[in-house]
C-alpha cells in the first residue's frame, strides 16, 4: 500500500520550487493571486462592509456583473492551478505546454465541480424537506432539526473537500473523465483524511498570517507616502505576492503527495 509523508513532500517541494521558481511564480501571480486581487477591488462597498461584519439577516444583494466576475475569477484560478500542477507533475514541460494541457483539461475540472454542486444541492434540498416536515410537528423540533441538519451539511461538505483535495492533480495528470476523476481522487485519499486535514490547516494558517502581515506592513508604508488609496493598492499587491508564494508551495506539495498516494507501478511510470 502507498504511504503519504508530509515531510518528504515538503523536502521535494522545496527542492523543486528552488529549481523551477522562474516558471512557477509568474504563473501563480498571473493566474491565481492577481485575479483574486482584481475581484476584491471590484467588490461593491456594501458587500465589503458585509464581509467585514457579516449578518445573517442583512445579506446584501449581489450585482449580476459582480457575480459573473466572481465566476470568471474562479475559473481562471482553476486554470492557473491546473497549470501549476502540470509544471509540478511533468518535469521538463514548458509553460506553453502546461497552459495548453490545462486548457484542454479545464472542462473536466468544471464538470467535477458541477457534479459536486448538484450533489450538495440535493442534500440541501433533502435537509430542507426534513426541516419542513419537522416544522409541521413542532417549532422547537424544527429549530433543533435545522441546527443538526446545518451542522451535518457543513460536515459533509468539509469531509468531501478534504477527500477530494487531490482532484486537480488527477485531472491534469490523467485522461479520465468527470466521474472517474472524482472516484480516483476519492480513492487516493482513503486513510489519509486527518493527515491531509492537518497539512491544509497549517498551510492556510501560515499563508493567512504571512499575507496579512505583508499587507499591513506594506500598506502602512505606502499609506504614509500616498494616502489611503496607495495603502490599499500596495497592501493588496503585497498580500497577492505572498499568497502566490504560499500557493506555489502548497500546490507543489499536493503534487508530491499525489505521487506518493499513487500505486507504486504507476508512480514509477511518471517519475
Amino acid at each position: 500500500m502507498a504511504t503519504m509523508s508530509i515531510g518528504k513532500a515538503w523536502e521535494e517541494a522545496v527542492a523543486f520550487v528552488a529549481r523551477e521558481a522562474t516558471l512557477l511564480f509568474p504563473v501563480a501571480l498571473l493566474f491565481v493571486a492577481l485575479p483574486g486581487l482584481i475581484l476584491q477591488e471590484m467588490m461593491p462597498p456594501e458587500l465589503q462592509a458585509w464581509f467585514a461584519q457579516p449578518k445573517a439577516d442583512a445579506i446584501p444583494a449581489m450585482p449580476p456583473g459582480f457575480g459573473l466576475a466572481m465566476l470568471l475569477t474562479i475559473i481562471l484560478i482553476w486554470f492557473g492551478s491546473l497549470t501549476l500542477f502540470a509544471l509540478a507533475l511533468r518535469p521538463g514541460i514548458s509553460v506553453g505546454e502546461a497552459l495548453r494541457l490545462s486548457f484542454a483539461r479545464l472542462p473536466v475540472l468544471i464538470g467535477t465541480a458541477l457534479v459536486v454542486v448538484v450533489a450538495v444541492a440535493v442534500i440541501f434540498i433533502a435537509a430542507a424537506l426534513v426541516g419542513v416536515v419537522a416544522s409541521l410537528a413542532s417549532k422547537q423540533l424544527a429549530a433543533a432539526a435545522g441546527l443538526l441538519l446545518g451542522f451535518g451539511l457543513a460536515g459533509i461538505v468539509f469531509f468531501a473537500s478534504i477527500r477530494l483535495v487531490l482532484l486537480n492533480p488527477v485531472v491534469i495528470d490523467t485522461r479520465l473523465g468527470v466521474m472517474d476523476s472524482l472516484r480516483q481522487a476519492w480513492a487516493l485519499t482513503r486513510g489519509y483524511f486527518w493527515r491531509l486535514f492537518g497539512f491544509l490547516i497549517i498551510v492556510m494558517l501560515l499563508s493567512t498570517i504571512a499575507g496579512s502581515a505583508a499587507q499591513a506592513i506594506i500598506g502602512s508604508l505606502a499609506g504614509l507616502a500616498g494616502g489611503a488609496d496607495a495603502a490599499r493598492l500596495a497592501g493588496g499587491l503585497a498580500g497577492a505576492a505572498v499568497s502566490s508564494i504560499a500557493q506555489v508551495y502548497m500546490l507543489v506539495m499536493l503534487a508530491r503527495l499525489y505521487r506518493q498516494a499513487q500505486p507504486q507501478d504507476v508512480t514509477d511510470i511518471f517519475s
